[in-house]
């Protein structure tokens, strides 16, 4: 990606819905995380594939105006001048933790630190509601994105091996926290 001095995070208003999902790209499947759970201490290694494969999760059908100025949830949209490059949706959980929903960057931004600054968005919106941290999940297959959280400052924090039962090809689900 080139240099983009023109990039921009905004709340999804009512403008921006029919843009939401203008980020959701392919991504390559590159291998699995194996976690373990050692004195208290779940870590994990990484059996890469020796042939990597695409996937892609389908575009999300919400009603989108719940996420625009709610107090609950929100929608954070990143745009290169105006096109839409980037989402990280959140919701307020029960456990007090900002939930990740969803965060998706365009596959041509990728590796340029637009992830970083949506992960920001999201935890300065966490932090005005007086939120513990962010959490998320992930399936065990999507390498690439745990290793983004894992250098967002995420811990794995549990692991979940009936959640996909509906979906051969997915191990396990990995609960991802980041504690403020």
């Amino acid at each position: 990606m080139e240099e983009a001095p023109n990039i921009s995070i905004k709340a999804l208003d009512e403008y921006s819905i029919s843009v939401v999902n203008e980020a959701n790209n392919a991504f390559p499947v590159i291998g699995k995380i194996i976690p373990s759970f050692c004195d208290g201490v779940w870590m994990y290694e990484e059996q890469l594939y020796e042939k990597a494969h695409e996937t892609s999760f389908p575009d999300d059908s919400l009603d989108w105006h719940e996420y625009i100025n709610s107090e609950d949830k929100q929608v954070f949209l990143a745009f290169d001048e105006t096109t839409c490059i980037g989402q990280i949706r959140v919701v307020k959980d029960w456990n007090r933790f900002a939930y990740i929903e969803n965060i998706a960057v365009r596959g041509s931004y990728r590796n340029s630190g637009l992830g970083h600054l949506l992960i920001e968005a999201a935890q300065t919106w966490a932090k005005k509601q007086s939120l513990l941290g962010l959490s998320l999940e992930a399936q065990n297959d999507n390498v690439i994105a745990c290793r983004f959280y894992a250098k967002e400052g995420f811990a794995l924090g549990g692991v979940d091996t009936l959640k996909q039962t509906g979906n051969p090809r997915i191990d396990m689900t990995l609960y991802w926290y980041k504690i403020f």
